[in-house]
């Protein structure tokens, strides 16, 4: 077994077990190369069980978490239908290890982006509306102690997502200005603008589009994209409720059992 899949199996030990791994930077020299192989044998895996790639989520979108990890760049990960949990609904918090919560845009393509030279203009008119959205992430790293590397192996530190039910119209809609409001048990723990991802929210996607057709697994018609945090994120336990609200988007709401 290489390297490759000595780390993939670790995250997985950690899902399985529900014990948190230790870094696994901090035992293999990995470049980021490497991180995305691991993150994609463990999708393999995932979609050989049964599990369906309904689109991608994009990681590390604002300044100061790059400056914190050392990057100068965002990172991605996979969303999978399991992944998804229905507005208003229920998360298991035992099926998490480290949850955290963060408000977002998602964008959903009409049409896919492969080929050509990706730009703003040219991802708007392949997106057919945009919703809010919960993200719960998750980390396989104890006490999230991670670098890029682990973050990119562990699918961008992905957990699972929610989607608001009203489809907005984003060319009606200067994404930049977009204000966001994140409610824990009905007070206020986060806030933050569209600018706060990438200094704008189409930014992240082109910056996807274009990392995804260089890779060689471009963007399709029907995906759904998550742009990154417009605000800070939040811890969640057991019992909490989250309420996020985009102006002129609409919101949703989780609840954590």
């Amino acid at each position: 077994m290489n390297h490759i899949e000595q780390a993939a199996e670790r995250l997985r030990n950690a899902v399985e077990s529900g014990a948190p791994c230790s870094p696994l930077s901090a035992e293999f020299e990995l470049t980021s190369t490497d991180a995305y192989a691991i993150q994609r044998s463990n999708i393999r895996r995932r979609v050989a069980a049964g599990s369906t790639i309904v689109g991608r989520k994009i990681g590390l979108t604002s300044k100061a978490i790059q400056s914190w990890l050392k990057v100068d760049q965002p990172d991605f990960g996979c969303l999978l239908d399991d992944m998804l949990v229905a507005n208003h609904g229920s998360v298991e918090t035992s099926k998490l290890l480290q949850p955290r919560a963060e408000a977002e845009l998602a964008f959903v393509l009409k049409t896919g982006l492969e080929g050509g030279a990706f730009t703003v203009p040219r991802v708007m008119k392949a997106t057919d509306f945009v919703l809010p959205s919960i993200e719960i992430i998750d980390s396989r790293i104890a006490d999230w102690k991670i670098t890029f590397e682990d973050t990119v192996a562990d699918n961008a530190s992905s957990g699972m997502f929610v989607l608001g039910d009203t489809p907005a119209d984003p060319m009606s809609l200067d994404l930049r200005l977009l204000g966001m409001r994140l409610r824990k048990n009905g007070r206020i723990v986060s806030t933050g603008a569209g600018a706060a991802c990438l200094s704008n929210p189409w930014h992240a996607v082109v910056w996807l589009a274009q990392t995804l057709d260089r890779m060689g697994e471009p963007l399709k018609a029907g995906d759904i994209v998550l742009s990154g945090a417009l605000g800070p994120v939040t811890p969640v336990a057991p019992g909490d409720v989250l309420d996020a609200s985009i102006s002129g988007v609409g919101g949703c709401t989780v609840r954590f059992a």
